[in-house]
Parts: structure tokens; C-alpha cells; sequence
């Protein structure tokens, strides 16, 4: 019945959608590098000492606790205290567990263990009871005050000690970076309790699924808070995202904000920290050895000698973050480095005149020195470029001061040389004009779909290129980049590096070929290039001399839908309800004008237009613009436009409203197919274990265990939790239909049997129908009208159920603890949508058609579509306070 009522062209068309959906989805989730990164592994079996609160605290927090992790002799020493290091506070984030510390804590002890502990860190995690904070956000305030109390707590555990701190370090992964940060908006926290705030794949910016208000609110009073006392905010924070594969959090919602008077804050992605290289998903990002040994290695350079602490100094704080983070010299830290060294002794001095030099080391002990003499040089060329893969650690390229036979004085220019993975044990040089190496290369068209693309060829035996990628920086752009790499003569293994630079974030990443090669890279962004920003992105190509490379550079539209899931996904549930509720006021008025109620998929097709609501949202932004029309709108306190919201977010793609719009309704529309198939499955399965009884012979709209029904549900939301009524009123509503699913289909099959006697029997109904105002005897084909409207509501109601599960989910695994949820974000919504559920479940068309308010509840469905979308899309729990009203009214329609 359900296919039947779509035409061929809109089948196919809702077909193409879900490949396209699963291009996009298949891009997102599986589209990115395999994970490089190395596991970290506990030496000794891994102890979490649990520390005692006050009694206070404890009852005031029963599912909240505090841990310290050892492993070993240091565990065994430190279960007497004091402690006498230096404490580092780990916040797990959403379902997050207190026992993640393991792989840093393992970490810093094994490097502490190496300098015989002349310094070491005391690493303390929090046991959230893995809370799902990301989902339900009504105890996020709830953990930050219990931060607080934890910092207190570890900090007396020091009390006595020669170095005592007066503050610890915090490492925060996910919604734990977040709730650090709300620390700050506590009204009696200290900030001087916090040194150091390292967060790893936090969504800084928004939340990814805005659920309910608690979250939002929560979000928007910490970044206000942040961005308001920018001046007076001394916290060193560093951001560290996943990069792509990381699709939990997307890298883009963990970048702090860059503000020109807040300059202690820095936001990179892991596959452009130095000495890792690698993008990590949501989970490994706080196993991951490369990046975990990069942070335990700035713990210990951001250590002060004379208090045996983390420096309170915030320029060499943030000199270490850049140190290793962001660009490392292949030196150690030094904190005033010696920029004049003198070179002497009685190492040989070799001097090299041409423009193109190489060096192969042979495990030679003597120190010998290669001068470039740059007069001879300085009149052709306007660059020299040196690349080293010998020394790790020491100085090694340096500009003389004098100009005597023999360098006697140089600077040390090491400092400002940049870090790449090693590829082989050579020195090469070589001089060359900058014009040469940089070749312009415009990206191709974002709708020439990959059937076009254009093409470099790097014909000169140079080790270096830039191309600059021309037209390239908004985040809906996306491209494959294929280097084919042809060498002649060439016997040994040779490795070519390909750099894609971001010039106006940190979000580089490296890839890595063995030439001969073709080499596929991919190019997209996180974060779309500011508008006063007129860098170029590049590709930096780290070559062989004896190779040739072919650069092409083509529009990828697999990558483009996957931009499309990864930025705008989370409102799809939005788009989706829009589709339904545009669909509903349709069947509504098909009741009114005709009298009967067409199918779900028929008014869908007819209604969920785009050009019913887009306009209008568009239409609203525009005069938004406009002061008058903002008064107004700040007058009538309405909400911001969830658009406006995007665009300050720098998330504004082409054609996006049209893109989910379709994927919404193609969404709405295999979902109605699901639930028509379900009801009809289960109405099945009914009629094998019980047969039920014929069509009602008069339609009530509050039978005698309705009120009795309501009340309970009620008193269930009120001393429970609000979804879980919403999800009992909703099996309610389900049996409800299901059941006369399987009285119409009996009723059928009888008719099938005995046709004459059924046709006096629906003669008879008829009559009856005619003849009586009180009491209506519902038909086959009035039956049917109801099933039809009710598919639809069954659609609206299955995605309320679906917005309100998280905090159901949450409350299930608090039971233990408390029974009641508070807050509950459901509950409000939970009283309205009981009572107007339970009529629409003993709710028919026969019993509407002649209500005086069918009319203006089926144009009510389109002004609420417009408001889904315009107030909705990035604040999801919206959504059902748009969907209940039209809800509402239809049930007063049996009253009025």
C-alpha cells in the first residue's frame, strides 16, 4: 500500500538520495588514513589508589570519585601520604572511564624513572561514573563543582612538603576539557589553582548534538565567560583535535577562539604536531604514543628548576607548547637559547661552490664543516634550502659573522629549521630562485563533479616545491590530489615527503611516498580561511633531485557530501521533522477540502517542497540585517536564527538547505516506509496470538480508562524522568494503531468471505453515521482515512521519543543512585504530550471532518516547518516544542 502511492520517478529519485546520504556517511566514517597510531603499553601492572573525600563531599557526590594512578614501587610508595611531585589532574569526557590516565600516567613515569626521578608527576584522574555529558548536559555543573573540590582536595594532599604546588595541571579529553574550562565561571574558583589546561578532542566551540537547553546554557555561559575576560584570563590552554578521524568531534569545534588580546591559547590537530603525524580517532587520541610522549616531553621542559613545579611564567609556557606542538626545530628545548656559537677547533673545513650539494654520511667520527660561500651565490639565487637527516638533537646549520678564510663565529640558524619525519641519512643543499619552486596550481570547480582537472609537472631536479593551491578555503571545497612520481636511474629506495600547509591554522598533515609512486592525497578543511586572511593554502613537496613529479588536483563529490554529513549531520533530525510536519498539514487539509486523508508517501510528495521554507528562512535573515527588523525581533524575544549561528561559525555551504531538505524528506520518507512496515508486522503478530474484535461500533474519544491512563503517565514523569513517560505514551499510541490495524485487516478478510454481508453492513454503518451526533460507528474506509493520519503522527512521535532518549538513557544508568531525574529536560514536554497523545490515540477522521478548528490546525503544520528549520537545526532539543503544537490541536479538533 505504502510503495504503491509513490510514483516510479519519486522512487527513484529517494533512491538516489540514500546514495548519496551513504557517500557522504561512508566518507565520514571510513574515508580518512589508517589509524598509525602506536599503542601504549603499562610496564607494571597499572593501580588506581582511591582518595578519600570528606564525608560531606562524598554524600553530597555518591557517584562521583577521585583516583591517584601508580604503577609498581611508585604505587606502593605513594599509598602512604603526602606526595612530593608535581599533580596532573585527567578529566574523562562523555561515557569516558577515570582508568584512561593509564597510558599518560605510564608514560611520565617511565620518563621520570630516566632522570632517576629528579622531577616526576603525580598523575589523578576523576571517575564521572561515565556519565553521557555530550547527550545530557543537566550534570555538567554538577562535575565542574566537583573538579573544584577534587583540585582542593590533591592540592592539601601536598601540604607540609619543601615544594609544595599551589596549583595542578589539567589534561581533559572530550566534555572533560569543557567542564575544566567552566571552572573559571565558578563564582569562588581561584584561577591561579590551574597552571596549565591541556584539552584533547573538545568541542570548545558548540556542542555536536544540541539535546537539550542545559547544554547549550552551559556552553554558552562558559564561552561567553572566556570570550568577555579574554584580558584577564593568564590560563595557558592548548587544544589538540584528531584530525578526520576523529568523527565523534569533528576538529573544527575544538579550536578556541582566536582573540587578538588573548594570546595564551592554541589549537592544533594532530597530524600537525611534530614527532606525531598522525590523526587519531575520539579514543585513541589519549593512547596514542606519538602524541602522548610529545605531551609528557613539554610537561617535563615546562618544569622550574628552583620550585620543582610547573613554571608560572606564561611566555615560556607557551614557548614549550610551541616548542612541541606546533613547530620543532629537531633541538631540545632551550629557554634562552645561545644564538652566537663559536666554532672552533680542529675539525676540517671543506668549502662547496656549486648550486647543488649532497653528503652521505658513513658513521665518520670527525667533525667536518661544508661552507657555502653566499657571494658567488646571491646574484643568481634567491634561496638556499638544506635539508639533514643525521642529527636529531644538536645544532648543525649556521650563518658565519666574519668572512675570513675560516668561520671562527656563526649564528645558530637550527633554531628556525622545521622537523619532518627521517627518510635517509643525507645532507642535501642547494640553491635556487623562488619563482622556480613556487608554482600556482587553481583548484578545479566545486560542480565539476571530478570530470575535469588540472595539472603541474615539476620538470627541474630540485629538493623542494611549493604549489600554491589557488581558490582553495572554504570547508564545502574538497579535492584528491594525485602525485605521480617517475625516477630514471635510480636503484635504491628513495622517500618523498608531501606537506598540505594550512597558512591560517594548524591543521597540517604529511604524507609520506616511496617513489616511483602515484600517491593519493586528500585536501579539505576544518576550518574555512577568514576573510581578512589572504594566505594561500600550499602543498609542500619535499622531493628527490632524480625524479619528476605530475601534481593533478581534482573536485571530489564523495568528499564534498562527507563535508556536507560532517558539518551539518546533526541537523538532519530537523529536516527530517520539517518534511513530516509539511506532510501532515497536508493530510489535514485533504480531510477539510475532501474529506478523506491521502497516504503518508502521496502528501509527502505533494508537500515537502523546499521552496515552502527555505525562502522564508532566508527571507528572515535578510531583514535581520536590518536595525528596525532586529528591534522588532529583539521586542518579540524571539531566539537568534539558527542560520545566523552557522554563519558565525563559518559553516555556510552552497546550497546546504537544500541538500538536508532532501535528505531530510528522503530520510522521512524510508521512515514512514519502516513504521507502515512495522504496524503491519506486529498487527500480524497479533492476529496469530490474539483474534480481535471488529471494528468499534461508536467512536469515544475518552473511554473510561483514559483519564485513569493520563494521570498514572503523569505521576510517571513527575517522579521519574520525562522521557520515559514519553516513551510509554508512545507504545501506548503504537498498540492503539496497531490494533486497528488488525480490525481492519479482520474486518477485510471477512468482507472477502461473506462480500454480500458486508455490504450491508457498511450500509448499515453508514446510516448509523448519518443518523447519530453522539455516538459515530467507524467504516472500513474511515478506518483506513485514520490509519493513514496516524502513520504520520506515529512519525512525529518516533522522532520526539528519538531527541528524548539520551536523558532516558542516562537516567537508566543512574537508577542505582537516584530515582528521580533532575534536572529532567523532558518534563515539560512529557505533561503536554501525555493527555494530547492519549486522545489522538482513541482519535478518528470520521470524528474531526466537521470540526470548526480542522480548517486552521492544517495551516498551522507549514509556519512550524519554517520554525524547525529557522530555530531547530543547531538547537535540536527545539525541535518537539514545534512538533506538539500542531499535536495539540488536532486532538482539540474532537472537542471544538
Amino acid at each position: 500500500m505504502f510503495l504503491q502511492s509513490v510514483s516510479l520517478w519519486n522512487l527513484a529519485f529517494y533512491a538516489l538520495m540514500v546514495i548519496m546520504a551513504t557517500l557522504g556517511l561512508w566518507d565520514v566514517f571510513f574515508g580518512f588514513e589508517e589509524n598509525k597510531c602506536s599503542m601504549s603499553y603499562m610496564f607494571e601492572y597499572p593501580e588506581y589508589q582511591k582518595i578519600e573525600l570528606p564525608k560531606k563531599l562524598a554524600k553530597r557526590y555518591p557517584t562521583y570519585e577521585l583516583y591517584l594512578y601508580g604503577e609498581g614501587s611508585y604505587a606502593e610508595e605513594h599509598k602512604i601520604l603526602p606526595l612530593t611531585g608535581i599533580p596532573v589532574l585527567f578529566l574523562p569526557g562523555n561515557a569516558g572511564s577515570y582508568k584512561q590516565v593509564r597510558s599518560i600516567g605510564s608514560i611520565a613515569l617511565r620518563k621520570a624513572e630516566d632522570i632517576d626521578f629528579k622531577y616526576h608527576f603525580d598523575f589523578f584522574s576523576v571517575n564521572f561514573n561515565e556519565e553521557l555529558v555530550a547527550l545530557y548536559g543537566g550534570s555538567l555543573q554538577k562535575q565542574t563543582k566537583f573538579v573544584h573540590e577534587c583540585i582542593k582536595t590533591i592540592l592539601k594532599l601536598y601540604k607540609g612538603q619543601e615544594f609544595a604546588p599551589k596549583s595542578v595541571a589539567i589534561i581533559g579529553h572530550s566534555m572533560g576539557g569543557l567542564v575544566a574550562r567552566a571552572l573559571l565561571t565558578l563564582k569562588n574558583f581561584k584561577q591561579d589553582l590551574i597552571n596549565l589546561l591541556i584539552t584533547q578532542a573538545t568541542p570548545h566551540v558548540a556542542p555536536v548534538m544540541p539535546l537539550d537547553r542545559f547544554i547549550t546554557d552551559f556552553y554558552m555561559t562558559v564561552n561567553n565567560y572566556w570570550i568577555l575576560n579574554a584580558r584577564h584570563i593568564n590560563l595557558t590552554t592548548l587544544s589538540v583535535a584528531g584530525g578526520f578521524r576523529d568523527y565523534q568531534v569533528r576538529s573544527g569545534l575544538t579550536f578556541l577562539p582566536k582573540l587578538s588580546h588573548h594570546t595564551s591559547a592554541l589549537s592544533v590537530v594532530s597530524s600537525a604536531v611534530p614527532k606525531t603525524w598522525v590523526s587519531t580517532d575520539h579514543l585513541s587520541i589519549v593512547w596514542c604514543k606519538q602524541l602522548q610522549l610529545t605531551t609528557i616531553r613539554a610537561f617535563f621542559d615546562l618544569i622550574d628548576a628552583d620550585t620543582k613545579q610547573i613554571t608560572q611564567n606564561p611566555k615560556k609556557k607557551l614557548s614549550v607548547l610551541n616548542h612541541h606542538f606546533i613547530r620543532h626545530p629537531a633541538k631540545h628545548f632551550e629557554e634562552n637559547p645561545a644564538i652566537i656559537s663559536d666554532l672552533t677547533g680542529t675539525s676540517m673545513w671543506v668549502p662547496v661552490k656549486v648550486s647543488k650539494w649532497t653528503y652521505v654520511a658513513y658513521n665518520e667520527s670527525d667533525k667536518i664543516y661544508f661552507t657555502f660561500p653566499l657571494a658567488n651565490h646571491r646574484k643568481i639565487y634567491t634561496h638556499v634550502y638544506c635539508q639533514s637527516t643525521m642529527l636529531d638533537t644538536n645544532s648543525w646549520i649556521f650563518g658565519c659573522i666574519n668572512s675570513t678564510s675560516m668561520c671562527r663565529q656563526g649564528i645558530d640558524l637550527s633554531w628556525k629549521a622545521e622537523l619532518l619525519p627521517t627518510i635517509k641519512f643525507v645532507v642535501d643543499c642547494e640553491f635556487f630562485k623562488k619563482e622556480t619552486r613556487s608554482i600556482q596550481l587553481p583548484v578545479t570547480h566545486l560542480f565539476s563533479f571530478g570530470l575535469s582537472s588540472r595539472k603541474v609537472i615539476l620538470n627541474t631536479s630540485g629538493l623542494f616545491y611549493n604549489i600554491e593551491l589557488l581558490n582553495f578555503g572554504q570547508i564545502y571545497q574538497a579535492f584528491k590530489i594525485n602525485v605521480v612520481s617517475k625516477c630514471s636511474g635510480v636503484k635504491e629506495e628513495i622517500t618523498s615527503i608531501y606537506k598540505l600547509h594550512i597558512p591560517w591554522s594548524y591543521e597540517d598533515s604529511l604524507t609520506i611516498a616511496q617513489v616511483p609512486s602515484s600517491t593519493e592525497i586528500s585536501l579539505k578543511l576544518h576550518i574555512a580561511q577568514p576573510e581578512n586572511d589572504s594566505h594561500v593554502a600550499l602543498l609542500k613537496m619535499y622531493t628527490s633531485s632524480d625524479c619528476q613529479y605530475e601534481v593533478t588536483v581534482k573536485t571530489s563529490f564523495s568528499q564534498i557530501l562527507g563535508q556536507v554529513v560532517r558539518f551539518h549531520g546533526g541537523a538532519l533530525p530537523a529536516y527530517v521533522t520539517s518534511s513530516i510536519l509539511l506532510a501532515y498539514g497536508g493530510q489535514l487539509y485533504s480531510l477539510f477540502s475532501t474529506g478523506h486523508c491521502l497516504e503518508y508517501a502521496t502528501m509527502l510528495d505533494k508537500e515537502a517542497k523546499p521552496y515552502k521554507v527555505d525562502p522564508f528562512v532566508i527571507m528572515i535573515k535578510f531583514l535581520l540585517g536590518y536595525k528596525w527588523f532586529k528591534e522588532l525581533w529583539d521586542v518579540l524575544m524571539l531566539p537568534e536564527l539558527d542560520a545566523i549561528v552557522l554563519t558565525s561559525q563559518s559553516m555556510c555551504f552552497p546550497l546546504v538547505s537544500l541538500i538536508l531538505f532532501l535528505f531530510g524528506t528522503c530520510t522521512a520518507y524510508w521512515g514512514g516506509l519502516l513504521s507502515s512496515t512495522s504496524v503491519r508486522l506486529l498487527s500480524s503478530l497479533w492476529l496469530a496470538l490474539k483474534r480481535p474484535s471488529e471494528l468499534p461500533k461508536d467512536i469515544k474519544m475518552i473511554s473510561a480508562d483514559l483519564p485513569f491512563l493520563t494521570i498514572v503517565l503523569i505521576i510517571v514523569s513527575w517522579t521519574t524522568c520525562g522521557a520515559f513517560a514519553i516513551l510509554l505514551t508512545y507504545l501506548y499510541y503504537v498498540f492503539k494503531i496497531v490494533h486497528l490495524q488488525a480490525s481492519l485487516t479482520t474486518y477485510k478478510n471477512s468482507q472477502t468471505v461473506n462480500p454480500k454481508h458486508s455490504r450491508r453492513s457498511e450500509k448499515k454503518s453508514n446510516h448509523h453515521k448519518d443518523s447519530t451526533v453522539h455516538y459515530l460507528r467507524l467504516s472500513a474506509n474511515d478506518a483506513e482515512d485514520s490509519l493513514r493520519m496516524h502513520s504520520t503522527v506515529i512519525n512525529l512521535l518516533t522522532w520526539i521519543v528519538l531527541l528524548s532518549m539520551p536523558s532516558l538513557i542516562y537516567w537508566l544508568k543512574n537508577l542505582r543512585y537516584y530515582f528521580k531525574l533532575n534536572p529532567d529536560p523532558c518534563k515539560p514536554l512529557a505533561f503536554i504530550l501525555i493527555p494530547t497523545m492519549a486522545i489522538l490515540g482513541n482519535t478518528h477522521t470520521v470524528s474531526i471532518k466537521s470540526s470548526k478548528l480542522l480548517k486552521a490546525t492544517s495551516l498551522f503544520p507549514l509556519p512550524l516547518a519554517v520554525g524547525v528549520i529557522a530555530f531547530g537545526s543547531a538547537h535540536l532539543y527545539r525541535v518537539p516544542c514545534f512538533v506538539f503544537v500542531p499535536l495539540l490541536l488536532h486532538a482539540l479538533c474532537n472537542f471544538m
